[in-house]
């Protein structure tokens, strides 16, 4: 009698400190999650990185790089300059897209380039931090911590969703470091960003 005692007492034991390491893992989940990080990348600002890309075609064997700097003003301003293997602006202010390139100019919206608005926003809207403007167009899936933090943005609109399978955005707490396309007919980019230090 004494001996199944002490079994259920162990077993008791090892029932409830199973249940506290299950409990308290979701307890820590759940401290994380998609509005404090919306939150805590409204709140850096302003925004000046670094970036190099790689662009995987089906049709080549090796990737096209290239690499430039990206300019980001609150709330819808976003400026990508490529810088190599050749100059290129990409200016985008609200719905309206500029892009220079070979001493030409090109006016669009971001109506008339879907795709292209599609990945403007996702960009736009993460790094103001704005959830709402990103369920508009996205469903949301964030993993990780607020140290090593991925979100998996998926398109809801199914035209779009012929284009473009999910867009992978990772960072560190309020930075983003790396944003990953993934096309619906197997091509990718990938995008590196470094943060350019203000000076005072």
């Amino acid at each position: 009698m004494h001996t199944v005692t002490i079994r259920l007492s162990h077993f008791f034991i090892a029932a409830t400190f199973a249940f506290s390491l299950l409990f308290t893992s979701h307890s820590l989940a759940e401290t994380f999650n998609i509005q404090q990080l919306m939150q805590s990348l409204a709140k850096a600002k302003p925004h000046h990185a670094r970036f190099t890309e790689k662009k995987y075609f089906a049709l080549l064997d090796e990737p096209v790089e290239s690499s430039g700097e990206l300019f980001f003003v609150a709330p819808d301003q976003l400026e990508k300059r490529t810088l190599l293997p050749q100059a290129e602006t990409l200016l985008v202010n609200g719905n309206k897209i500029l892009i220079e390139r070979s001493n030409k100019t090109y006016y669009f919206t971001t109506q008339n380039l879907p795709e292209l608005g599609v990945l403007i926003n996702s960009i736009r809207g993460t790094l103001a931090g704005n959830q709402s403007a990103l369920e508009r167009s996205f469903q949301l899936k964030l993993t990780g911590n607020n140290d090593d933090w991925k979100l998996q943005l998926t398109p809801t609109n199914e035209k779009i969703q012929k284009l473009i399978k999910y867009i992978h955005i990772a960072g560190h707490q309020s930075q983003i470091e790396s944003i990953e396309v993934f096309q619906f007919d197997g091509d990718r980019s990938y995008m590196l960003i470094q943060p350019v230090k203000q000076t005072q």
